[in-house]
């Protein structure tokens, strides 16, 4: 296979392959679509360009008499000689066209399947490809057509159009195939004024023109000043055309038949025949494609740089994304337990100060609860006339003789009974703060953000595993309450008698004499009453403010540190393939992202290896030596001596590769 054909036929297929990726340029990031040289085709109405592309095809396969509302590309491979011709759409790779109506009769229904039967444009291209004795290889994009109109919605159509072609045209690695009517002023040509600016740019090295229906002109009118250009310079030579007239048209003349007419006219032409060598669709075709090739040869070195920074851009999405996941169980069970630690480090860090959040645990014990002890309603409790009334129901019928201790032991387990509430408060409050961490670390925990499913399993089996240990925290910190009610300290009331007198006297006194009877039931004494028990209070209020966080902490923070995940893990691994399958179901709309991103690098790779394979430095020898002739095709006798060789082979893992994941047979 020549060169020339293994560069065209690889960017073809890398086209093809964006194409099915939906990368066919357009958006904000640029795509590698854009960065494959193509030749855009572009005229006015009535200007002959789909008679010119059937006359480089051979073939008639267009739509006629209406407007181009999707982008063609139409992709040309020559076949040995003696093949049968057919097309091939890359909406349908398995159906081969023999019958060229049939193409056009798809082309046009394909169009109305995207944007109906309305007048909108897609940039959504329609790939087609041919396989022809009769044609050369070569890759155009038939581009929305100009059509003038003079109102309502084909006016709207006709601004949308020439927006999106001259977008297109934009590009720096498109050559454009400007065709203009000879019957009409080349100064107002569609196709020129749309190319114009380019012109000026590049000089129009960008810019092909094409000049149809010269057969059409006046009687005793020429178009040799446009032709050799005098009336508007290109610096590559313009190209005549002579299409086939409405009546062969309409006789379903033969296109080879049409070719031969075409070169007769330019032959027997008394003002075209010194330029008949470089007139005609053929000649059109052979010069295009060789410049194409050219264009692609020195937009290698941009287009692998592209490729690789994407191929580093993918690479970091697949793994933030993370990779496919594998079917067998253990493989399964395996990710589900990397996952679960990847949550439980996270969250430790979480407690152990790494992250925020743990402090808020510290804070229950050193605001919330001392600031709920403070609040109980002590006061209330040890007031003077009801502190009268439990000692007075505590000694029955017979007063206390020298102290009222049931008197106090009923004051001291009631008055214990409040710290229930705090408590228990500073169990719930940890458990609140565990349970919003745990949402929080799954959130933060990336790997995780691709399994919906097992985000939902984990968060429900950490929340039952904290409400286990708030239960045992709840039961282990109340029993320390209740410790207090069942055995009152008694060095702290045998200490009463020998405080020392709070008169100022110095003398010891007791806290609790015996009193006359006249004083036993003063205020003063159930005044003393209400203050020891205070005091017993006070003592044990500091002993739980230190207790309940050990205890809220050894039953609750600790075991969620050391066991949250323990039922869950044995859970897990009871389940069988499908089961666990369910946990690692992703995110739709993440699977997508991933398959597409997949596609993509390995299309990326696959292009990058093929174009490293190719040796360039020889084709860039072998293509500098070709000498471009003034007619602009290669001159074969530029060429070095000996046989010619090919300068790089398409492997056949490039093929493969496009057509596993793209399901695109290969031409």
């Amino acid at each position: 296979m020549a060169t020339m054909e293994n560069v065209i036929v690889l960017v073809n297929r890398i086209q093809r392959a964006c194409t099915v990726l939906g990368d066919h340029g357009g958006g904000d990031v640029a795509a590698l679509w854009e960065a494959l040289p193509s030749v855009a085709v572009v005229g006015g109405q009535s200007s002959g360009k789909s008679s010119v592309l059937e006359s480089i095809v051979g073939r008639d396969f267009l739509p006629r008499g209406i407007v181009t509302r999707r982008p063609l590309v139409l992709q040309l491979h020559k076949t040995e000689d003696g093949v049968q011709e057919y097309a091939e759409f890359l909406h349908m790779p398995k159906r081969r066209f023999t019958d060229f109506a049939l193409v056009r009769k798809e082309i046009q229904d394909e169009t109305d399947r995207l944007t109906g039967k309305t007048k909108q444009i897609s940039p959504v291209p329609i790939h087609l490809s041919i396989y022809s004795p009769h044609v050369v290889n070569l890759t155009l994009i038939d581009l929305p057509g100009l059509t003038k109109v003079a109102r309502g919605s084909l006016k709207a159509l006709f601004r949308i159009s020439k927006a999106w072609c001259a977008s297109d045209v934009d590009k720096p690695n498109c050559l454009i195939l400007a065709i203009s009517p000879a019957n009409q002023d080349i100064a107002t040509s569609d196709a020129i004024k749309l190319a114009r600016k380019w012109i000026q740019l590049f000089y129009g090295e960008r810019t092909f023109g094409v000049l149809t229906k010269l057969d059409l002109m006046d009687k005793g009118t020429n178009a040799l000043d446009v032709l050799e250009g005098r009336a508007y310079r290109l610096q590559h030579p313009w190209v005549g055309i002579v299409n086939r007239s409405q009546a062969d048209i309409n006789r379903n003349v033969d296109m080879i038949i049409a070719r031969r007419k075409e070169q007769e006219f330019f032959d027997s032409s008394p003002e075209y025949s010194h330029l008949a060598s470089r007139m005609g669709s053929e000649y059109l075709a052979k010069l295009l494609s060789q410049h194409l090739e050219a264009a692609i040869r020195s937009r290698i070195p941009s287009i692998t740089s592209l490729i690789n920074k994407t191929i580093d851009e993918l690479e970091s999405e697949m793994d933030h994304l993370g990779r496919p996941i594998a079917s067998d169980a253990g493989a399964q069970l395996y990710l589900i337990l990397e996952l679960c630690r990847a949550f439980d480090k996270i969250f430790k860090e979480h407690l152990d100060g790494g992250r925020p959040g743990g402090d808020r645990i510290y804070g229950v014990f050193d605001n919330q609860l001392p600031s709920a002890l403070r609040k109980l309603p002590f006061d209330r409790h040890l007031s003077v006339q009801n502190v009268k009334r439990v000692v007075s129901q505590a000694d029955g019928y017979q007063p206390h003789l020298i102290a009222p201790e049931q008197g106090y032991r009923r004051l001291i387990e009631s008055a214990l009974n409040y710290f229930r509430g705090p408590a228990e408060a500073s169990v719930d409050a940890v458990h609140s703060v565990l349970k919003e961490l745990v949402r929080i670390s799954i959130g933060e925990t990336q790997e995780l953000k691709r399994f919906p499913t097992l985000q939902t399993e984990l968060a429900a089996a950490c929340y039952k595993a904290l409400e286990r240990f708030r239960e045992d925290g709840r039961k282990t910190t109340l029993r320390l309450v209740d410790m207090e009610s069942a055995y009152l300290t008694v060095e702290f009331f045998r200490k009463l008698p020998q405080e020392v007198d709070k008169t100022g006297t110095g003398n010891p006194r007791t806290a609790n004499p015996p009193a006359p009877s006249d004083d036993r039931y003063t205020d003063a004494h159930f005044r003393r009453i209400a203050s020891n028990v205070s005091s017993y209070i006070g003592m044990v209020s500091e002993t739980l403010k230190n207790t309940i966080p050990k205890s809220v902490v050894h039953c609750q923070v600790r075991e969620a540190k050391r066991s949250l995940l323990n039922d869950f893990y044995t859970q897990v691994g009871g389940k069988d393939t499908k089961l666990l399958a369910v946990l690692l179901d992703e995110d739709p709309a993440l699977m997508e992202r991933r398959l597409q991103c997949f596609k993509r690098l390995e299309l990326y790779k696959s292009a990058r290896d093929e174009i490293d394979s190719m040796s360039w430095t020889r084709g860039r020898k072998l293509f500098g030596s070709r000498s471009i002739n003034n007619t602009g095709i290669a001159s074969e006798h530029s060429r070095p001596a000996g046989p010619a060789r090919p300068v790089c082979h398409l492997r056949v893992s490039f093929v493969s590769v496009i057509a596993d994941i793209f399901h695109i047979r290969d031409g």
